[in-house]
């Protein structure tokens, strides 16, 4: 027995391969480096399902589909009432997530991308007391989230950033989440049911609840000057560093170098706080130098989640939001993982070891 399932192989996958060793990851045959420069949300959606459905299409095709899509689910957002509105909004999100059709076809899994993409923004804009703003099936995904969450057109950088965003967290092995929507997905519940498994599975702080701490750091901290006597001091209570370290990656997680990479245009035309990269910078710097002083024993490297919260909040989401904007981009790779374990797999069912007390001899 392993407690967590370390290392215990529980599936075959063709959808990605994350190598903790060498820091790399690879999407069908093709690593990440090379998707996030050159490949849409899109894109990497049509390659992840490709295969997996009823029907196999490219990205153009699955851009105008996926835009008609989006304003075939906005009609749920009448259910959003002041119950729903006062939950967090990963919360909300699901709500309205668990008023699709649960079936196995094409138009689940297109209604499924579409959703946390149309749901999230309208949230927090009516949780802000604002009206919804309805899809614009012109726009490619990413633009469209940006543009129904702030009511305008996004800049060519603002939307090239989240793209790169929703690609770089489109898939990542056999995660918390995605075994959950394998799990379900093995019982031949439908496509709705295995994405809520996996919502709810993201949610929790140790999967991908954490972006929004990173950003209590950084304004914790102040100044690149406080950098590394704060760290030193949180060490030396016994608190995490957020946005270091991975129970995969024995080093850098690829995935912090591309969302770095997205910030860079930002940051080049204005539309970040500069001074804030630069914190970001040095608190990286400062606390890569004192994990290694301190911990010189365990591989403690950046990990997703500390560019996340600089991309996300340069982009205008809230902290609350993070999680449910990591969803928007993950559930194309739950929903691969959900079709390839009900296609190829059996029903996922582990045994468990009693360790209880036993009955009394008669």
């Amino acid at each position: 027995m392993k407690n967590g399932l370390e290392d215990v192989i529980a599936a075959e996958t063709q959808l990605s391969d994350v190598d903790g060793e060498a820091g790399r990851l690879i999407i069908r045959g093709v690593s990440l480096d090379h998707l996030v420069t050159d490949c849409s949300y899109e894109g990497v959606a049509a390659l992840l399902l490709d295969g997996l459905m009823e029907r196999s299409v490219g990205e153009a095709q699955l851009r105008e589909w996926l835009a008609k899509a989006r304003i075939r689910v906005f009609g749920h957002i009448e259910a959003a009432d002041a119950t729903l509105l006062a939950l967090p909004p990963v919360d909300a999100m699901r709500a309205l997530i668990a008023r699709l059709p649960d079936g196995e076809d094409f138009d689940t899994a297109l209604g499924l991308l579409a959703a946390p993409a149309v749901f999230l923004p309208a949230i927090l804009r009516l949780q802000r007391g604002e009206e919804p703003i309805a899809p614009d099936a012109s726009l490619p995904q990413a633009a469209d989230i940006l543009r129904m969450l702030t009511g305008k057109l996004p800049s060519p950088e603002q939307a090239a950033a989240l793209d790169a965003y929703l690609v770089t967290i489109s898939d990542h092995g056999l995660n918390a989440s995605t075994f959950a929507s394998r799990v379900i997905a093995s019982t031949q519940a439908g496509l709705t049911s295995s994405v809520l498994a996996a919502l709810s599975a993201l949610k929790g702080p140790l999967h991908g609840g954490a972006p929004g701490p990173v950003l209590d750091m950084l304004d914790a901290i102040g100044t690149a000057e406080n950098a590394g006597q704060w760290l030193g001091q949180a060490l030396d209570r016994g608190e995490r560093l957020m946005g270091f370290g991975h129970r995969i990656y024995r080093v850098r997680d690829p995935r912090a170098d591309a969302l770095k990479g997205a910030l860079k245009p930002l940051i080049a035309s204005g539309q970040v706080n500069r001074a804030r990269g630069e914190l970001a910078e040095a608190v990286e710097a400062a606390a890569l130098a004192i994990l290694k002083r301190r911990k010189p024993n365990r591989p403690l490297d950046v990990n997703v989640e500390f560019y996340t919260a600089l991309l996300l909040e340069a982009l205008g989401f809230p902290r609350e939001a993070f999680t449910g904007v990591f969803a928007i981009g993950r559930t194309v790779g739950w929903l691969a993982h959900a079709r390839e374990q009900a296609l190829d797999g059996r029903l996922i069912r582990p045994r468990s070891v009693y360790i209880g007390p036993l009955p009394a001899a008669a």
